[in-house]
């Protein structure tokens, strides 16, 4: 069934780590998926043999709990993205994942403070290059306790004073609904601040059916309206099939 392909959907890796890569992509490929997300760069080139991108790579942009808030982080980051934004360019994949980091009694105004100077000394690597650094939005509430990047408006402001095309939030429906709700206003009103977009089912991070809260096909229309022309990944963990499970995500997603 050809798909309307409003939405550019891809799938989180390490929620089918039990899958081959190459099996991934090749069944990926046939259920209407244009990418696979979060993979490290010696697989980057995979998805390519497939008519596939990796969507969002790992590019040493820290870790969840120490990343950019720390001033402390910024060389070591900074080196890394040296390396890996011209591969990343080389091998198109369009994303490269960074983190806030976790408060550990730190300010927010002294944590976005410190994001701020971190991601303004690596833009232009990004710009030059043509890829988007993307820092995730994490529930601080159940999954990620102490997590500073865990509201939208904390994240936008910080992307607003970084002010670069390259520089983009990663907005995660699983995550922002469970801090804040209010989800296609949220991502109506800061499109511009939004990269890239995870999924995954509320309550507990599986599958996008009946069982949980959020409306899908209602998000994935509000996102397509905005001519959004990033890719939305689904990063929940499958109690079924699979591959099923992608499947029947792909199907609701496709608006």
């Amino acid at each position: 069934m050809p798909r309307k392909e409003r939405i550019r959907q891809s799938a989180s890796r390490w929620c089918y780590k039990q899958i081959p890569l190459d099996e991934l992509c090749e069944k990926g490929a046939q259920m209407g998926l244009k990418a696979i997300d979060l993979l490290n760069e010696h697989e980057w080139e995979v998805p390519r043999r497939y008519g596939l991108i990796c969507s969002m790579g790992y590019g040493g942009g820290g870790e969840i709990p120490s990343a950019m808030n720390r001033l402390e982080n910024h060389a070591k980051i900074e080196e890394a993205f040296r390396k890996s934004i011209p591969l990343a360019a080389k091998l198109g994949v369009p994303n490269i994942i960074t983190f806030s980091g976790n408060r550990a009694a730190m300010t927010d105004d002294e944590g976005a403070r410190n994001s701020i100077i971190g991601l303004n000394r690596v833009k232009t690597i990004a710009e030059d290059h043509g890829v988007t650094i993307c820092m995730e939005l994490l529930n601080s509430k159940v999954d990620h306790k102490d997590y500073m990047c865990d509201h939208t408006a904390w994240g936008v402001r910080v992307m607003q004073e970084v002010n670069s095309p390259r520089v983009k939030l990663l907005y995660d429906v699983y995550h922002m609904q469970i801090m804040e709700g209010d989800l296609i206003r949220t991502i109506t009103h800061n499109i511009n601040s939004i990269g890239h977009f995870h999924t995954g089912g509320v309550p507990g991070r599986h599958e996008l059916d009946n069982t949980q809260e959020v409306q899908w096909d209602g998000v994935m229309r509000a996102i397509a309206a905005t001519n959004f022309a990033g890719y939305v990944a689904h990063e929940f963990i499958p109690t079924r099939d699979p591959l099923t499970s992608l499947r029947e995500a792909v199907d609701l997603c496709d608006v």
